[in-house]
């Protein structure tokens, strides 16, 4: 492959070591191809503050695709630019119909600035105390006039694919259903939003075709992204339905996997 116009990574798994470290090769890989001309975009599960974390200890700036496509997000501005949000009565009726296909599942809000919580939904996020803000019960998590951009549903029994089957089955049609390796979490976007249809209508708002899109990614949620870039690599670590369905692989996340492909494309910094 030519050098790509545009590099669209994941982050967790993906571009971040455990501990959501970015080494110090990776970001010089970055900036390589920055400096060559190549814009950088995150295509992240991850809300817009957690890309700021990331830019303040990088210097990385540009824009980010968060929250599996529901928003486009300019990093220099810290400013929302795009939304796809998720209908809060459409988000009920998926809670209603998962939680009696999986009984004892928890549910969260997740807005884009915090997260709201019910009392069965057990699961923190690093670093993130005071971003989350639990509510009483279940029916209080809709009575909130936040704009929504996922429901999150998590189980302390049930693993995120058996989640995800669940949730296909009892409320097709009703929203996305993706996951992305959190430990019996599933999460659940406006139904027809994704990273891969999010990115592709970014690209063409910049004239940049697939065919000059390298994309990394780990775990099913990124599978479209990997499938519509025209270089898609699943890393060494990915999920075993990524790795199956992506021809090209690139090292772990520990290993540098991005820096890898990227000192190949731009050559060693």
């Amino acid at each position: 492959m030519q050098r790509p116009r545009l590099i669209a990574t994941d982050l967790d798994g993906t571009l971040l070591r455990r501990g959501g470290i970015l080494s110090d090769r990776t970001v010089r890989a970055l900036r390589t191809a920055v400096d060559a001309g190549t814009e950088v975009v995150f295509v992240t599960a991850r809300p817009p503050r957690f890309v700021d974390m990331i830019a303040a200890t990088t210097g990385l700036v540009g824009t980010a695709v968060c929250s599996n496509g529901a928003l486009v997000y300019d990093i220099t501005s810290r400013t929302v630019v795009e939304s796809r949000p998720l209908p809060l009565p459409a988000a009920r009726q998926v809670a209603t119909a998962l939680s009696d296909a999986a009984p004892g599942v928890g549910f969260a809000l997740e807005t884009g600035h915090q997260v709201l919580y019910e009392p069965r939904f057990g699961l923190r996020f690093p670093a993130s105390d005071e971003y989350e803000v639990p509510v009483p019960s279940l029916p209080d998590l809709w009575l909130t006039d936040v704009t929504v951009t996922k429901l999150l549903a998590w189980s302390g029994q049930l693993d995120a694919d058996v989640l995800l089957a669940a949730a296909e089955a009892s409320a097709a049609g009703l929203a996305q259903y993706t996951h992305s390796g959190g430990t019996g979490l599933l999460e659940i976007s406006a139904a027809g939003v994704s990273k891969s249809g999010t990115l592709a209508a970014l690209c063409a708002a910049r004239g940049i075709d697939a065919s000059d899109v390298v994309a990394f990614g780990d775990m099913p949620n990124d599978l479209t992204v990997l499938q519509w870039a025209g270089a898609g690599y699943a890393m060494a670590n990915a999920h075993p339905a990524v790795l199956a369905a992506v021809p090209r692989h690139t090292a772990s996340n520990e290993d540098d996997g991005v820096a890898v492909v990227l000192e190949r494309l731009f050559g060693r910094p």
